[in-house]
């Protein structure tokens, strides 16, 4: 059976439900039946030299990576690298553990291939991720730690628990991305200025030479977003995210008021931010585009806009484990047509 074919009887299931059926099936073959995962690989996985890049040190062998919220833990990445992402993003991962927000949390939207959350950061805590982190790593492809405060870490105290994510994480990942963006922890996106952005990057910079990267939400002013990119670049941040999840609920129809919406319903939105951040800083800083990437012309055109590399996340959900493949695939056949020997010289070539 074809994915597509199969879903139908996953929908009928709650979505975190399915999820944790998805997560338990990931963990149990990385962790006790690796050899399914040569047949998981040999079947999903394509490679192409072309599409291979070194950014900020760091060797992608596609530029096609999961984006943080869908491994929580670091529990599934032997599987997720399996079926071919060229990189994966684990967290969003808090100092302390906590059960996020109320349940139900996450919602469904097919017809638009679109979900929405209000998990809240729930996570295992920095111990049992530094844990798993430290069996694996390094691996075979980049690992991103997306790093996120308490709820309960009041705005002042904020910066606290950035210092100890940063150097617990520090050394069992290759890149690490803060999370100042997500709606689902009240006052989180109150972080998102000058200030604090300053305070935040100068402490990680001197913590730790691995590249640091701000990811932004979409729903802000271009101006605002200018100016919020800027200060991390001045305080040293390698590279700008965009986007997190809207809290612009027009965006779906029958969107539930609180939660963030992620999925097909975002591209726009999402990309029009990424446009003008690009139009600004390509060049000047590695740029990553997020936010509705589902096929391999949309994700060509975020890379053409100057992203080096782009994740995706909710079409996973809905287009299942050959969408990496899909997306790569696509890829070389545009950059054929558009006479690019690497994916490298793609980057930015509408800019």
């Amino acid at each position: 059976m074809t994915y597509h074919s199969f879903k139908k009887y996953i929908y009928k299931l709650d979505p975190e439900h399915a999820h944790e059926i998805t997560e338990s099936i990931a963990r149990n073959l990385g962790d006790y039946l690796p050899f399914l995962l040569f047949f998981v690989r040999a079947y999903y996985k394509k490679t192409n030299c072309r599409l291979s890049q070194n950014i900020l040190g760091i060797e992608f062998e596609n530029p096609v990576g999961l984006g943080a919220g869908f491994d929580k833990n670091a529990t599934m990445i032997k599987a997720l690298e399996a079926v071919g992402f060229g990189y994966v993003e684990v967290g969003t991962v808090t100092p302390k553990p906590q059960p996020g927000n109320p349940k139900p949390r996450l919602f469904r939207f097919p017809e638009y291939n679109s979900l929405q959350n209000a998990m809240g950061f729930n996570n295992e805590g920095v111990r049992f991720f530094k844990q798993r982190l430290k069996e694996i790593y390094p691996y075979k492809i980049p690992i991103g730690a997306n790093i996120g405060k308490n709820k309960v870490t009041p705005e002042d105290k904020a910066i606290e628990d950035y210092k100890i994510l940063v150097d617990e994480v520090k050394d069992i990942s290759d890149y690490i991305v803060v999370n100042i963006s997500s709606p689902n922890t009240p006052g989180l996106r109150d972080l998102q200025n000058e200030k604090f952005i300053n305070e935040l990057f100068s402490m990680a910079k001197e913590k730790t030479s691995k590249p640091v990267f701000l990811k932004i939400a979409p729903d802000m002013s271009s101006d605002d977003a200018l100016l919020l990119c800027k200060s991390a670049i001045n305080s040293r941040a390698d590279g700008i995210i965009a986007t997190n999840t809207t809290i612009d609920y027009k965006v779906l129809p029958n969107a539930k008021d609180f939660g963030g919406v992620s999925g097909r319903v975002l591209k726009e939105k999402s990309f029009l931010l990424f446009k003008e951040i690009a139009k600004e800083f390509y060049g000047k800083t590695t740029l990553i585009s997020v936010g509705g990437i589902d096929s391999g012309d949309e994700a060509y055109k975020r890379i053409k806009a100057g992203a080096s590399l782009v994740q995706v996340l909710s079409a996973l959900i809905f287009e299942g484990p050959y969408l990496v493949s899909h997306i790569n695939n696509r890829m070389l056949e545009l950059m054929k047509r558009d006479g690019f020997n690497t994916i490298s010289q793609a980057v930015g070539a509408d800019l």
